[in-house]
């Protein structure tokens, strides 16, 4: 492992665990990967990061992976951080942001973590690795397995969007189809755990996945000149993005290498039809309880119970954010209403960000200055279903009215 980790740590007791060795959970919850950031700081200067490769690996010095050896990369990280003044003007917001993670490999912010967690799990001896997952998790474990000569199984509800499953059996993994949520294929992976011999990649089962998504925090201090935004709405299912992130940001902190100590406001965003989360925040919880009943388009946050449910709702509560809950019948409305002011794709997981958006500003809670980042996670092509449209024909030899072609877009 890299020099600068000190020890892990059980996220829940603050248990110390010795590094270099494969781990799952401590105590049934996740694990931290805790760095010495004084040494950390003496050895690189921030601005050295400007000059090397695009990609998160950037990073090498803050990321578990031994200094010397390669990692599993498809070249992901760096993704756009796009200046959205019209969607802004729509939502009453001035100075509105989208880091538009569907440019990634194969198309989702899920590289990240999949990139970091792959390398580790192959420096460590792993074979075989088995992923439950909602969507985009599974593709992207799929691809990265086979980068690094890993055998994949991946375990999926049965109505999970076709291109996911596609994408599973594309790379080679070993895919299959679930009859009923992402908690149902979670249990198939811990039952097969002795039998097959495989090693647990979902999310927050394994410490090294957190690693790879806390390089969006990372980046979004960089690309804003390590000052960091005011507000950021982030899509929340089993919420390793956002946990991910105010890790990153706590150890820029430490670090010193930030231009101003004033940290995010961290919104949870999730669907009326699967919110255990939003639920949790408003009865004042640490822990949030199993949503029954969980139904969303919004596949990539249709978890109905996260074991990292209390990390999120820490990161909240330090920061001063909050958790919203969005209309599930208005969400194809806001993809569409992002693609037509800004031509950005927003999958249905992030369109719900527009929402809660909308939502925080009529309520006060966000103001119209404040600078506001939403990730889109991954993007509406992973959802051909949801963008789905009938066009108008045209007759080749017909007469064509021209002022009809035009009809207003809002």
């Amino acid at each position: 492992m890299n020099g600068l980790v000190s020890h892990l740590e059980g996220a829940i007791d603050g248990h110390r665990l010795e590094p270099g060795q494969l781990y799952t959970m401590h105590a049934g919850r996740p694990i931290w990967v805790r760095y010495d950031i004084a040494a950390m700081a003496s050895r690189i200067d921030r601005d050295v990061f400007a000059t090397r490769e695009t990609s998160l690996w950037r990073y090498r010095e803050c990321l578990p992976l031994g200094l010397t050896d390669p990692p599993v990369t498809l070249g992901e990280g760096m993704t756009p951080l796009l200046d959205c003044e019209r969607l802004g003007q729509r939502l009453g917001l001035a100075d509105l942001w989208i880091k538009d993670e569907s440019q990634m490999p194969t198309g989702s912010f899920k590289d990240r973590g999949q990139s970091v967690a792959i390398s580790m799990a192959r420096s460590l001896g792993v074979g075989r690795v088995a992923i439950p997952t909602a969507g985009n998790a599974g593709g992207s474990m799929a691809a990265y397995a086979a980068r690094a000569g890993l055998e994949a199984f991946v375990f999926m509800p049965e109505d999970t969007p076709p291109i996911n499953r596609f994408e599973v059996a594309q790379a080679g993994a070993h895919g299959f189809l679930v009859n009923g949520l992402i908690t149902d294929c979670g249990k198939i992976v811990r039952d097969g755990a002795g039998p097959m011999d495989w090693f647990d990649m979902s999310t927050l089962k394994e410490p090294y996945r957190l690693e790879g998504k806390k390089t969006m925090g990372l980046e979004l201090a960089e690309q804003f000149g390590w000052v960091l935004p005011d507000v950021i709405l982030y899509p929340t299912g089993g919420g390793t993005g956002l946990i991910g992130m105010w890790k990153a940001f706590r150890e820029l902190i430490e670090l010193g290498w930030l231009e101003k100590p004033d940290l995010p406001r961290m919104v949870a965003v999730q669907s009326e039809g699967c919110c255990p989360i939003v639920r949790a925040f408003e009865n004042g919880e640490r822990f949030a309880e199993s949503f029954e009943g969980a139904a969303t388009i919004a596949s990539g946050i249709r978890v109905p119970a996260a074991v990292g449910d209390f990390m999120i709702l820490d990161a909240i509560a330090e920061s001063g954010g909050c958790a919203v809950s969005v209309d599930e019948m208005a969400i194809r409305d806001w993809m569409k209403e992002a693609a037509m002011s800004e031509g950005i794709a927003l999958g249905p997981e992030s369109a719900c960000c527009l929402g809660a958006a909308r939502k925080l500003r009529e309520s006060g809670w966000l103001e119209a200055d404040a600078r506001t980042v939403i990730f889109n996670c991954g993007g509406a092509r992973k959802y051909p279903d949801l963008m789905a449209c009938d066009l108008p024909a045209l007759d080749r030899h017909a007469r064509i009215d021209w002022a009809g072609l035009a009809p207003a877009r809002y």
